[in-house]
């Protein structure tokens, strides 16, 4: 795939390589998150023994990147946000901003030197010749009540872009693989103006029917509370426990007064992200 020259001021442009790994470009800055390039028909490690087959191929394969990447944005540490391809092939001195959990093993057991954990609300910025990007840690939850202590705790992200030492022009929301909880509510105070909502959807159920990822309804509501102006969907029909297909996120879209426009990037497509003049 060729990259193109840096983007105009103001315009982010993102390719959907599959599950919630995305590129994200702008000016001369690109990000990568949640780095996922195992093939269809492997398995991914969930932690505790579990495992889960991956449904469908990713549309770039880790040595497809472009040639120069800036950080890669980490929400946890699951072996489908970060599996063995991307710990065996991405440059281990590549800036990772994640969780402070997940830095310590980053660092500890895989050599990534520059991996910087966030405690919610910290941030860390990045700065390019005529961008930057602000990077703040955001409320996560990725299962209810005591089941928590059963999965790597996990961040959203805020990625504010702009000219360096300029204004933000364009706030783009990771949610990470979050449930709706009183966090979300939070988000929705502090940061009121998110011109894209990134939702990981897909309803994942572990053994007993435990719900960790949000469905269709739980992902509806996160958009009402915090009324982005776009919602983009991933982190759907990817794996076998996800089960709650994106038709189903697609037709809440489409109930009476939702506040968001939808961005639909399938699998290998490219879109751009522009806030209001």
């Amino acid at each position: 795939m060729e990259w193109e020259a840096p983007l105009p001021g103001g315009v982010a442009e993102i390719t959907f390589i599959g599950n919630a790994t995305l590129l994200i470009r702008y000016g001369d800055l690109t990000l990568l998150t949640d780095p996922n390039f195992l093939h269809r028909g492997q398995y991914a490690y969930l932690g505790k023994g579990l495992f889960s087959r991956r449904l469908t191929e990713p549309a770039l394969g880790v040595r497809d990147l472009p040639p120069r990447l800036d950080a890669v944005v980490l929400s946890h540490l699951h072996g489908d946000h970060w599996d063995r391809v991307a710990r065996r092939n991405l440059d281990r001195s590549l800036p990772v901003i994640t969780t402070p959990h997940a830095s310590r093993r980053l660092q500890g057991l895989y050599g990534f030197s520059r991996a910087t954990g966030l405690p919610t609300w910290h941030h860390h910025a990045l700065l390019g010749a005529d961008a930057q990007v602000r990077v703040t840690a955001l409320p996560g939850r990725h299962g209810p009540g005591p089941a928590r202590r059963l999965l790597p705790p996990v961040m959203g992200s805020l990625l504010e872009f702009g000219p360096p030492g300029g204004p933000v022009r364009l706030r783009i929301y990771l949610t990470g693989d979050t449930l709706v909880f009183p966090g979300i509510e939070e988000i929705a105070r502090r940061c009121p103006e998110i011109h894209l909502a990134v939702v990981h959807l897909g309803g994942t159920r572990l053994p007993g029917g435990l719900l960790v990822t949000m469905d269709a309804a739980q992902g509806a509501r996160l958009v009402r509370t915090v009324r982005p102006r776009q919602v983009m969907p991933v982190h759907y029909e990817d794996y076998t426990v996800m089960r709650s297909p994106l038709s189903d996120f697609l037709a809440e879209t489409r109930r009476s007064q939702f506040p968001a426009d939808v961005l639909m990037c399938r699998r290998g497509e490219r879109v751009r992200v522009e806030a209001p003049a």
